[in-house]
């Protein structure tokens, strides 16, 4: 599943970008807590390099708690500063608001001993890609609807200067993907996510390929949320009645299949409906009904 997708209006992004971060302090990004490495973008890496950078693990509500804590680990081993958060909530804000001075400590400590009394605002630049929760994070942080929000990618359209308090000002960025994915488990786990657009996908490849992850990572997630079993799911793979697909994984259907029966999504005939039950699924997956799922752990 090859899957490739940068309009126009990224590119105008990344030279924006490009110019903006020479007036900034630090860097905070945005990650998807799911899956970190697929949803760093490495452009935005090289265009901020230098800069004291803040990494937010966004929808670590979503995640797995014991595999954030690894990745937490990671990034602060780089020399990041980093919290997991919901930004839909407020309780992480404190930290972030911490973690932020902590970066900003030595810009201040220059600024007393240059005589200025008065704490100058430190700027930070916002980026992310598309649907990490930028906007969402920013109004909870800024405290007002001050950035435009939605579940789909592509809300911000361009920069705007946010005041948090005497003490930072924000630079939103849209959301920006990078021209090619060198690897294609990264453009799954964005597409599983939701940081691609969906009319672009095909979602029962997409499915397929997220029940084979679940299968392999959290076997009972499936069972638990469509009300089958084990037992189920191996007598249909031992049957006939699953079709022979080249390049499927046979599990991963099965596991479609008896997903599609318990939901109804049925054809006349008696056929699955397996378009329908893979709608289902991968928006089972996002909202967090098949439970806090990680798609990716550090490499080290």
């Amino acid at each position: 599943m090859n899957i490739q997708w940068y309009p126009g209006h990224m590119t105008r992004a990344k030279r924006n970008m490009a110019g903006d971060v020479k007036l900034v302090d630090m860097v905070i990004e945005l990650l998807d807590a799911r899956a970190p490495r697929s949803t760093e973008n490495p452009d935005i890496r090289k265009l901020t390099a230098g800069k004291k950078r803040l990494v937010l693990l966004n929808k670590a509500d979503l995640a797995d708690d014991g595999v954030t804590g690894l990745w937490i680990r990671e990034f602060r081993s780089q020399g990041c500063e980093v919290v997991a958060l919901d930004s839909r909530k407020r309780d992480g804000i404190g930290l972030v608001r911490q973690a932020a001075a902590r970066l900003c400590a030595e810009k201040w400590e220059r600024d007393r001993k240059k005589g200025l009394t008065q704490r100058r605002a430190a700027k930070a630049m916002v980026c992310g890609i598309p649907n990490v929760g930028k906007s969402t994070f920013i109004n909870s942080l800024v405290g007002k609807a001050s950035a435009k929000t939605g579940d789909k990618p592509g809300v911000t359209k361009g920069n705007q200067w946010l005041t948090v308090n005497q003490e930072f000002l924000l630079l939103d960025t849209p959301g920006v993907l990078w021209p090619k994915f060198e690897d294609e488990t990264v453009g799954l786990h964005l597409a599983m996510i939701g940081a691609i657009n969906d009319n672009i996908l095909n979602p029962e490849e997409l499915s397929m390929k997220l029940c084979a992850l679940l299968q392999a990572s959290y076997p009972g997630a499936l069972q638990e949320r469509y009300g089958f079993t084990g037992e189920e799911l191996q007598t249909l793979l031992d049957s006939d009645a699953l079709p022979e697909v080249l390049g499927l994984d046979r599990r991963a259907l099965g596991a479609l299949s008896l997903a599609a029966e318990k939901r109804k999504c049925v054809k006349r005939g008696g056929e699955p409906d397996y378009e329908r039950a893979s709608r289902i699924l991968i928006e089972d997956f996002r909202s967090g009904r098949l439970g806090k799922i990680s798609l990716e752990r550090p490499e080290s």
